[in-house]
């Protein structure tokens, strides 16, 4: 069992939107592993980076995005900074994974006063700058597929990334 596709990109990049609508379009089920932690933790991202630190967050985060990996097969996104963890990126490199690229103004047009997202303490142009910068090359070296989205809407991109992922994934239309 494998994931249909597993979304990377940072904050912004749009992968909980596009997912939900790559996973309706494709008749499958949709997951956010930021969601699941929090599921499993008992509480937001926010308060386990701040109660626990960033070190807790990421073994959870490890260990979320491995059993997903094994036991979803449908449209995975993942958090931001799971593709840091050379575990995970080893667990990535058979699966289908799509780069949601974004560039730095419209990541933090959609990302606004980044509210819930531990990482944007402070100036939050230049710490999404910093995120980019650090991240970009990563998310590049596990995609298989790559899809910018600027400028673009959430169906739009999912429409991208459902004709790149291939047409055998796609539900029935004909069914009641």
């Amino acid at each position: 069992m494998r994931p249909v596709a597993v979304l990377v990109g940072t904050m912004g990049a749009g992968k909980s939107t596009v997912g939900e609508l790559l996973a309706t379009t494709l008749g499958v089920a949709f997951l956010d592993s930021d969601q699941l932690i929090e599921e499993r933790a008992g509480k937001s991202v926010q308060d386990i980076f701040v109660e626990d630190g960033e070190a807790t967050f990421r073994a959870l985060e490890r260990e979320t995005v491995a059993h997903a990996l094994t036991h979803h097969d449908g449209v995975l996104s993942l958090g931001g900074g799971a593709v840091l963890d050379p575990a995970t990126q080893a667990l990535l490199a058979p699966h289908q994974v799509v780069f949601l690229r974004v560039g730095l103004a419209d990541a933090v047009k959609r990302v606004g006063l980044g509210v819930g997202r531990p990482l944007l303490l402070g100036n939050i142009r230049s710490r999404v700058k910093q995120l980019l910068d650090e991240r970009t090359p990563v998310y590049q070296g596990l995609a298989r597929i790559t899809v910018d989205t600027d400028g673009r809407t959430p169906e739009d991109v999912a429409a991208e990334v459902v004709e790149r992922i291939g047409a055998q994934h796609r539900a029935p239309k004909d069914q009641p």
